[in-house]
């Protein structure tokens, strides 16, 4: 038996997110299915964490176990793909693993990335892959607010209500925001993430772009582990999982 790590990218616009769901298609069910064609058996995909509808990845990780061994990667690539050449979906590499690997439990870090189009008119090629905001963000104190997600919290105040981890306890060890033209980037580390915890914080983020908040207010809402006084979620159409680190 053999173990394989495959990156996937995606836009999740038109899926109900990674794992498997009854209301929609999802990632995974379609990668499975892909995989299945090209080995000629059942597959089934352990993916690094769950990116929910309308979230997309550039890095996206997830194993597999095959019994056969696949001697020619790039055929393989080129196989799979050609499966999924219908979707937003592409496997972009493959690499052999231990057999112990798992992409979800072995994760040491992830990096998700938020895309923000700061400006009044509406951006055709970045349409479902950031969130236009119109009135000028203030970046300066963006900057200020985002470093009070750094260290170890407690997020309740920024997580689903459906979240169904077991801790709401999460360390952010990398938390930073770059400009380009109209581009805002917003950037965030941690080796786990609750539901719709960089939607949120990123929510938070505009409020004290917008001077609604002031950068001071971040740390007082996750002191207070209060949801109804965290700022709406960010849409998901702007985030993306960007790297997993092992």
């Amino acid at each position: 038996m053999f173990n394989y790590q495959i990156i996937v990218e995606y836009l999740g616009s038109n899926y109900v997110g990674w794992q498997y769901q009854k209301n929609g298609v999802s990632i995974q069910s379609l990668i499975e299915k892909g995989l299945s064609k090209v080995l000629k058996s059942k597959v089934k995909i352990n993916g690094s964490g769950r990116t929910d509808a309308g979230v997309h990845a550039i890095g996206q990780s997830a194993n597999f176990f095959s019994e056969k061994k696949i001697i020619n990667k790039f055929q393989f690539l080129n196989s799979t793909n050609f499966f999924l050449k219908d979707t937003d979906i592409s496997i972009i590499d493959l690499k052999k693993k231990k057999k112990d690997f798992h992409a979800r439990h072995s994760a040491k870090k992830k990096n998700y990335k938020y895309i923000i189009m700061n400006r009044e008119t509406h951006s055709p090629i970045f349409k479902k892959r950031s969130w236009q905001i119109k009135k000028k963000l203030n970046l300066f104190k963006m900057k200020k607010g985002i470093k009070f997600f750094l260290g170890t919290h407690n997020f309740s105040a920024m997580r689903s209500s459906s979240c169904t981890a077991k801790s709401p306890i999460r360390t952010i060890s990398k938390a930073h925001i770059k400009k380009k033209n109209d581009r805002i980037v917003l950037t965030f580390q941690s080796r786990s993430f609750l539901q719709k915890q960089v939607r949120s914080m990123v929510g938070c983020l505009k409020y004290v772009g917008e001077g609604k908040w002031k950068p001071e207010k971040i740390r007082f809402v996750i002191n207070s582990k209060k949801r109804n006084l965290c700022a709406p979620p960010a849409p998901p159409d702007g985030l993306y999982l960007e790297k997993v680190f092992y």
